[in-house]
């Protein structure tokens, strides 16, 4: 079983694997395999780009946010300018209709409404703004639009379950109520944990997942 300093050390390094960030710019503290990430960076997208990058890391059962994004005023952006940014990265989206999404910015934060077919034009649009200058913060309020009974959403979701080759099927229960989802039971590691989730956000109409997925303490090979 891997202890909290071996989590720590492998977080460490595969934050600095990733050239796109600076590695000293942020803190890393292991708690019963919990990490925090600390520190500064100077955009939403290396605050999530590190929380991806933790998540990668064998023995991770969770992770404690606490980056701040600082950006320099030199380079920051004016709520106007951020908006009609967000605007024109909209039009040209191939998968999202530009007139389906409301956009509201107030100090750097901007929060998106609306309501279009798809989780993953959803998450796309939230992918979207977070990786633009300036954005400090993102609220994704769109919506999905019903399509399936959530009886057919839970028979869709669990055969994605079993074709997809990251994940031990037997082990993931999920349970539709409405437009949530619930995922219950055992996976590998955090990133078969986010694979789970990914595989049902591709459900038509879930809006809302509850990953209730426990990860299994990693067994070392003596």
């Amino acid at each position: 079983m891997k202890t909290d300093a071996d989590i720590q050390q492998d977080v460490i390094e595969q934050l600095s694997w990733n050239h796109y960030l600076n590695a000293s710019e942020i803190g890393v503290t292991v708690r019963n395999g919990v990490v925090t990430l600390s520190g500064q960076v100077d955009s939403l997208k290396k605050k999530l780009t590190a929380e991806k990058e933790a998540k990668k890391v064998s023995g991770v059962k969770a992770i404690a946010e606490d980056i701040r994004v600082g950006i320099s005023r030199d380079f920051k952006k004016t709520d106007s300018e951020i908006a009609q940014a967000i605007l024109y990265a909209l039009k040209w989206h191939s998968c999202i209709d530009e007139e389906d999404i409301q956009v509201t910015v107030e100090d750097g934060m901007v929060t998106l409404d609306g309501e279009v077919e798809w989780a993953y034009q959803r998450e796309s649009a939230g992918d979207l703004v977070s990786n633009l200058n300036s954005v400090c913060g993102v609220i994704n309020n769109i919506q999905l639009k019903q399509k399936l009974t959530p009886d057919d959403l839970q028979q869709r979701i669990s055969a994605a379950f079993l074709r997809n080759a990251t994940l031990d099927a037997s082990k993931i229960h999920v349970d539709v109520l409405g437009r949530k989802a619930t995922l219950t039971g055992q996976v590998r590691s955090f990133s078969e944990k986010k694979n789970a989730e990914d595989a049902v956000w591709a459900a038509p109409g879930v809006l809302i997942i509850e990953n209730n997925l426990e990860v299994e303490e990693p067994q070392l090979s003596y």
